[in-house]
C-alpha cells in the first residue's frame, strides 16, 4: 500500500502495514502531542483521514501513557478516545444511583471514596433508599439495619460533623445507630446543627442522645433529630446555651415515645418546652431539671400533673420554683418512686410541710434533699408521715433540722430502712442513737456532721438487731465513747465503715468488734491514724471467717503482724488495701504463702519498705489477682513492675 505524505512524499510504513511515527520526528514521551489534532487545518485533516481504516496506528514505548485508547483513523474524523469517569456525572445523577445502593455496606464503601461522595449520601434520608421502600412494601420481610443496636460517643476533638457523618452512613448497616453521646465539642471545629442534621437524616433508629457542652447546635439540630428519629426515648442535655424552648417543643411533638429527659445548664429553655413535654410525651418516666433559670412554677406543674400516671423519678435542683411546686408534686406524684430536691432557695418550710400532707406521695421509696432551707423539724416530720413507703432518705447540708426533728422522722416513718446524714451540723449524737432506738433501720450513714461529739451514755438503750451497715466519716468529734455506744446498740453489724476517724484508737474499737454477733463482711479503717496491730488481731480472730473486705490505707502503725495474722485467719478476704503502712517484703511473703487466701485486689500504694525482693510472692498472688496497686512504691523499680506485667497478664497493675 502506497501512503503519499504532504508535498508528493511516501508515508513510512513499518512492519504489519504501521505508520511509524518515530520516523516522522515524534519522539514519544517529550514531543507526544496530549490531545486534539495534529493538523491545524481542516484540509491536513481531511488528507489524514483518507487514508483507509484498516491501517493501525503505532505509538512508540512511553513510561506513562497519558491516552488511554489509540488514534483510530477513521473514515471521516480523527478523534481521542477519553478515560470514561463517574466524577464527571452530576450530582442529581449520583443521588439517584446513591439511592438505588442495596444496603449499608455498599453506602459505607461510597462514603469512603471522596468528601464529596459522603457529603452526597448524608443528604439521603434513611427513608428514600430504594431498598428502605421494598422492605415497606413488603411486610413480611425483616430488617437488620434499623433496629439500633450501635452506641457511639464523640469526645473533645474527635466530636466533630465529618466523624457524624461517617457515623451516620456507617453504622446503617451495622446494626443501625442507637445510643449517641457528644460530650465537650471543640469551640472552633465542634459538632454543629449540619452534624446532628446528618445524624438525623441517616440514623431513624436513634433512641438516646446526649449531647454535652456543644454550644454550636441549637435549636435547628434538635429539630432536625425530632423530625427523623420518631423512635427517641432518652434526651440528655447539659451545657447546651443554644438549645431554647423551640428545639424541646419539636421534641415533644414528634416523639411521643420520650421516657427520660435530663437537662442541665440550659439557660434558653425554660416552662414552655416542658409543658409541652407534658402533654405530648405521655410516656416520660424520668425527668431531671438542674440550673435552668428559665423554669418556674408553671413548667413543673404542669409536667407532673401530666404525667401523674407513669412518671417514676424526678429530680429538681437550682430552679426557681417555689412552695406551689412542692405543692403539686404532692398532689400529683401518685407514681413518683425517686424524689431528689436540690437548692431550691424560693421553697420554704410550708412547701415540704404541704408536700407530705398531701397523702399524694404513698409509693415513694427514695427521698433526697440538699441545701433546702424549707426542711426543718416540722416540715421534715410531715413528709415522714406523708411517705408510708419511704425506704430511703438522705438530707445534705440541711442546717434547720436537730435531733428532735430527726428522731420525729424516724418515728412516723415505719418502712425506712436507710438513712444518710451529710453536714447536718446540728445533729448531735443524741439524735443518731435516738433514730437507732426508734426505727427499724438497715444502713446508716453520717458524713462530715460536726455536732456529733463524743459523750458516754449510761442510760439503758433497746437495741437495733435490724441494722446491718454503720458508716461515720470524717466526723473529728465521733470516738471511743461512741464506739462503745454503737457496740452495745448494733449486735447485728455487718459493715463497718470508720474512715477519717483520726480520734478512735485500739481501746474504743475492740469492744466494738467483740460485740458484733453476726460476723463483720466489710471494714474500712482507712484514715485511723491510730490503730495498732492489735485491732487486726483481734479481727482475723473474731471475724476472719466471713470477711471479705479490709481497708487500713493510712493506718501507719499496721505491720507485718497483721499480714501474718490475715494470712492465717481469712478466708473469704479478696479485697486488701494497706497503703501507706509500715509492711514490709516480709508481710508480702507471709500472705502469697497462705493457700487458703483468694485475693483479687491487693494495695500497696505508698509503702517505701515494699521492695524488688517481694517480686517473687507478688507472681505468686498475681495468680488470683485481678488488680494489683504499687503506686508510690519507691523501693520497687521500672524493670520489677515490667516483668510483673508479663507474668500477670491478667492483673491490672498500676504503678
Amino acid at each position: 500500500m502506497d501512503c503519499k505524505r504532504e508535498g508528493g512524499g511516501e508515508l513510512p510504513i513499518g512492519v504489519g502495514g504501521v505508520i511509524d511515527f518515530s520516523l516522522l520526528g515524534i519522539s514519544g514521551d517529550d514531543d507526544f502531542y496530549s490531545g486534539g489534532s495534529f493538523y491545524t487545518n481542516s484540509t491536513d485533516l481531511g488528507r489524514l483521514c483518507s487514508i483507509s481504516s484498516q491501517v493501525d496506528v503505532y505509538y512508540p514505548p512511553r513510561k506513562r501513557a497519558r491516552i488511554t485508547a489509540p488514534f483510530v483513523v477513521g473514515e471521516t474524523l480523527f478523534e481521542q478516545s477519553k478515560q470514561a469517569s463517574i466524577d464527571v456525572l452530576p450530582d442529581e445523577c449520583l443521588f439517584e444511583i446513591f439511592k438505588r445502593l442495596p444496603g449499608g455496606r455498599e453506602r459505607s464503601s461510597c462514603a469512603c471514596v471522596s468528601k464529596h461522595w459522603l457529603m452526597l449520601l448524608i443528604s439521603i434520608r434513611k427513608g428514600e433508599y430504594e431498598s428502605s421502600k421494598a422492605v415497606k412494601e413488603n411486610t413480611d420481610s425483616v430488617s437488620d439495619e434499623d433496629d439500633g443496636y450501635l452506641t457511639r460517643c464523640l469526645e473533645g476533638k474527635k466530636a466533630t460533623d465529618m466523624r457524624l457523618a461517617a457515623v451516620a452512613v456507617g453504622t446503617s448497616g451495622h446494626g443501625g445507630l442507637g445510643k449517641l453521646s457528644i460530650r465537650g465539642s471543640s469551640s472552633s471545629s465542634g459538632v454543629t446543627n449540619f452534624g446532628l442534621s446528618a445524624i438525623a437524616r441517616g440514623c431513624p433508629s436513634l433512641k438516646a442522645l446526649s449531647l454535652w457542652n456543644v454550644p454550636r447546635v441549637g435549636d435547628e439540630g434538635l429539630s432536625e433529630i425530632a423530625k427523623e428519629c420518631h423512635l427517641l426515648e432518652k434526651l440528655d442535655l447539659c451545657q447546651c446555651p443554644s438549645f431554647s424552648n423551640k428545639g424541646l417543643i419539636a421534641i415533644a411533638e414528634n416523639c411521643p415515645n420520650l421516657t427520660s429527659l435530663s437537662i442541665e445548664s440550659c439557660p434558653k429553655i425554660g416552662n414552655e418546652g416542658l409543658q409541652a413535654i407534658g402533654k405530648l410525651c405521655p410516656k416520660l418516666q424520668s425527668v431531671s431539671i438542674k440550673d435552668c433559670l428559665l423554669v418556674g412554677d408553671h413548667g413543673v406543674s404542669s409536667l407532673l400533673s401530666s404525667t401523674s400516671s407513669v412518671l417514676s423519678k424526678v429530680k429538681f435542683q437550682g430552679l426557681n420554683i417555689t412552695d406551689f411546686s412542692l405543692a403539686v408534686i404532692g398532689h400529683y406524684g401518685k407514681s413518683v418512686t425517686n424524689l431528689m430536691l436540690s437548692g431550691l432557695e424560693n421553697v420554704s418550710e410550708k412547701g415540704f410541710w404541704v408536700m407530705g400532707n398531701a397523702q399524694g406521695l404513698q409509693k415513694l421509696v427514695s427521698l433526697t434533699i440538699t441545701s433546702c432551707r424549707g426542711v426543718t423539724d416540722v416540715s421534715l416530720e410531715a413528709m415522714g408521715k406523708g411517705c408510708a413507703n419511704l425506704r430511703q432518705m438522705c438530707l445534705r447540708r440541711c442546717c434547720f433540722i436537730s435531733d428532735d426533728g430527726l428522731v420525729a422522722f424516724a418515728k412516723s416513718a415505719g418502712s425506712l430502712e436507710s438513712l444518710q446524714l451529710e453536714e447536718c451540723n446540728r445533729i448531735t449524737q443524741s439524735g443518731t442513737i435516738g433514730v437507732l432506738s426508734n426505727c427499724s433501720l438497715k444502713s446508716l450513714t453520717v458524713v462530715k456532721c460536726m455536732g456529733i461529739k463524743d459523750i458516754s451514755s449510761e442510760v439503758p438503750l433497746s437495741c437495733c438487731n435490724s441494722l446491718k451497715s454503720l458508716s461515720v466519716r470524717n466526723c473529728p468529734g465521733f470516738g471511743t465513747a461512741g464506739l462503745a455506744v454503737v457496740g452495745r446498740l448494733c449486735p447485728q453489724l455487718q459493715h463497718v465503715d470508720l474512715s477519717g476517724l483520726c480520734g478512735i484508737t485500739d481501746a474504743g474499737l475492740l469492744p466494738l468488734l467483740e460485740s458484733c454477733e453476726a460476723g463483720l463482711v466489710k471494714v474500712n479503717l482507712s484514715g485511723c491514724l491510730n490503730i495498732t496491730d492489735k485491732v487486726v488481731l483481734a479481727l482475723t480472730r473474731l471475724h476472719g471467717g466471713t470477711l471479705e473486705l479490709l481497708n487500713l490505707d493510712g493506718c501507719r502503725r499496721i505491720t507485718d503482724a497483721s499480714l501474718m495474722a490475715i494470712a492465717e485467719s481469712c478466708v473469704f478476704l479478696s479485697d486488701l488495701d494497706v497503703s501507706r503502712s509500715a509492711v514490709t517484703d516480709s508481710g508480702v511473703a507471709a500472705l502469697s504463702r497462705a493457700e487458703q487466701l483468694n485475693l483479687q485486689v491487693l494495695s500497696f500504694s505508698g509503702c517505701s519498705r515494699v521492695s524488688n525482693k517481694s517480686l517473687p510472692s507478688l507472681k505468686k498472688l498475681g495468680k488470683t489477682l485481678l488488680g494489683l496497686n504499687l503506686q508510690h512504691c519507691n523501693s520497687i523499680s521500672s524493670r520489677t513492675v515490667e516483668l510483673l506485667v508479663e507474668t500477670l497478664w491478667k492483673c491490672d497493675i498500676l504503678f
